[in-house]
């Protein structure tokens, strides 16, 4: 018999917002595996220090934050070999991620190394995209509005043409792209619709119009472009 792998989802960072099935998975592991910044500490296991028990064995996957998709390919490798490793003898092993782990979640690269050869079970979260738009106030869509979700680091102009054909967009992964991405709704006569969210639902949270925003944004950040008018008065 081998154990079963879950994916559970923290949610945003706010310990609060992390649902009912992932804390008791999380309250009973005896195999815990999250990602960590190489050399530095885990935003995954922050979230969810205060439910993981003492006696719990933890996995550590240190990824490289780079561009370079060979380095966190090799990390994600190792990771997925010791949780197999735990699972050939039986033990369930509960993976952290933050946010959603689907969406844009590094639980991802580990469902597609082991799943095939495990029973694996995807709990979601509360993804950053919705705790923002519920922090700001801003309702993402409505009725038969499009909501597109765009990676900052894509091309200027690939945004530029994306953005000017969507209705609602939120935009992701701001980090050294938010200078690009200002240009870019500027250039559309959007900057007024567009809202600048930075680490929600943690210390330090800040939400301002994009005009106002820094000039600089960490990865926790993103913008919110609502373009018409308000369809839900």
């Amino acid at each position: 018999m081998t154990g079963t792998l879950y994916g559970v989802g923290l949610g945003p960072g706010d310990p609060d917002l992390i649902t009912r099935k992932a804390a008791r998975l999380i309250e009973t592991a005896r195999v815990v595996a999250y990602p960590a910044l190489a050399g530095g500490n885990s935003f995954a296991r922050s979230i969810a220090a205060g439910l993981i028990p003492a006696t719990a064995r933890e996995i550590v996957m240190d990824v490289p934050m780079t561009s370079a998709r060979e380095p966190a390919q090799a990390a994600y490798d190792k990771g997925a070999a010791s949780i197999a490793m735990a699972l050939e003898q039986g033990e369930d092993v509960i993976c952290l991620c933050e946010g959603d782990p689907f969406l844009f979640g590094s639980f991802m690269y580990l469902h597609a190394r082991l799943a095939p050869r495990f029973a694996v079970q995807v709990v979601p979260g509360v993804s950053s995209l919705t705790a923002s738009a519920a922090r700001a106030g801003l309702p993402l869509a409505a009725r038969n509005e499009r909501l597109t979700v765009l990676p900052a680091p894509l091309p200027e102009d690939e945004l530029t043409a994306r953005i000017e054909g969507a209705d609602s967009v939120v935009v992701l992964k701001l980090g050294r792209h938010l200078a690009k991405l200002r240009r870019v709704i500027d250039r559309l006569g959007l900057l007024d619709r567009a809202t600048y969210v930075e680490r929600a639902t943690l210390e330090g949270e800040r939400i301002c119009p994009l005009a106002d925003a820094p000039a600089t944004a960490p990865y926790f950040s993103m913008i919110i472009l609502t373009k018409g008018a308000d369809p839900w008065l």
